[in-house]
C-alpha cells in the first residue's frame, strides 16, 4: 500500500518550493509524484504546425522525489509522516503517525 496516493494534499519539505501544498495529480512507479504548481520549470518547446502546436517557451510540471514531500495534516496544520495499520475486519487504512487519526476511513 503506498503511503501517497492520486488526490492527497501534499506539503514539500525541501528544495526551491519548501512550504508549498498542492494535490498530488500523478504517483509515477519509481517514487517519483507529480505536484500541480510544485516544481515547475520553462520548456522551450518546438511547434507542430501538422498537429496545431504552437512552440514558444511553456511550463511543465516536473516529478519530484515523495521522500521530499509530506502529506498535510488538516487538524494538526503541518506535514505529517503516515503510518499503515490493519482493522479487525482485514483492510488496510493509512494515519497520521501524530495523532493517530484515519486518513481514508
Amino acid at each position: 500500500m503506498r503511503k501517497i496516493r492520486k488526490g492527497d494534499q501534499v506539503v514539500v519539505l525541501s528544495g526551491r518550493d519548501k512550504g508549498r501544498r498542492g494535490a498530488v495529480l500523478e504517483v509515477l512507479g519509481d517514487g517519483l509524484l507529480v505536484v500541480e504548481s510544485i516544481n515547475v520549470v520553462k520548456k522551450h518547446q518546438r511547434g507542430n504546425p501538422q498537429g496545431g502546436q504552437a512552440g514558444g517557451i511553456v511550463d511543465k510540471t516536473m516529478p519530484i522525489r515523495a521522500s521530499k514531500v509530506a502529506i498535510w495534516n488538516p487538524s494538526g496544520k503541518q506535514g505529517d509522516r503516515v503510518g499503515v495499520k490493519t482493522l479487525n475486519d482485514g483492510r488496510k487504512v493509512r494515519f497520521f503517525k501524530s495523532n493517530g487519526e484515519m486518513i481514508d476511513a
